[in-house]
């Protein structure tokens, strides 16, 4: 495989990671009402990273993707045990993001909301329940509009909560940036049934030159 084509591989794992590390997070929160800032962090940063140098830049290295690596892997692989909602939503998300590139009022809207919320963020943190809301907000005010509609299922006392809904529809969001970055970077469906052996190498590789794994 060329130069080229060894870095397109590379930026397609990534945005691939993320995508279902987003979905991974939205899942935790639609079964457990919560999900740990290790998963959610570096997908919902990567919403407002929109002029990175590189693929790997949109989220400040890749330390914050080794969830998402391992995900990607175990369905590479067909592993034991994956989730097969988590494939469901991912699938959907990028459906989805083939009708939004198409809807340019909507891509603008999005772009100026997350603008503002860029303000907020600075302000609180990009966990700060005001700026998942803003998040969740726009989501449901733009690519929720969009058919077929992103169907999350599970446990319904935490999918009543209002503060859960809104993190769920800020990890969409986060979901969708993912799934654009896929397509920026020449991914299609094409490459999820004819290059599944080198995604799954590459993931590995990636997750082979991470840092150990953190204690606790």
């Amino acid at each position: 495989m060329s130069q080229a084509g060894t870095t397109a591989i590379r930026d397609r794992t990534i945005a691939l990671a993320a995508l279902l590390q987003s979905v991974a997070a939205v899942r935790a929160m639609a079964n457990d009402g919560n999900a740990a800032a290790s998963l959610t962090e570096t997908p919902l940063r990567a919403v407002f990273q929109r002029d990175a140098q590189s693929t790997e830049a949109v989220f400040n290295g890749l330390t914050g993707l080794r969830s998402g690596l391992k995900r990607l892997l175990d369905h590479l692989d067909g592993a034991e045990g994956r989730d097969s909602q988590e494939l469901r939503i991912a699938a959907t998300v990028l459906h989805i993001e083939r009708k939004l590139i198409r809807q340019s009022a909507l891509l603008t809207q999005i772009g100026k909301g997350v603008d503002d919320i860029a303000r907020q963020r600075e302000h609180f943190g990009i966990l700060h329940a005001t700026v998942l809301g803003r998040l969740g907000d726009l989501y449901a005010e733009t690519v929720s509009q969009l058919k077929p509609r992103v169907l999350v299922q599970g446990n319904p006392l935490h999918l009543s909560q209002p503060q859960v809904v809104a993190q769920i529809r800020a990890l969409l969001l986060a979901a969708v940036r993912a799934a654009v970055l896929w397509r920026q970077c020449g991914g299609s469906y094409w490459d999820l049934l004819l290059r599944r052996r080198a995604l799954a190498g590459c993931a590995r590789r990636l997750l082979a030159d991470l840092p150990g794994e953190p204690n606790g």
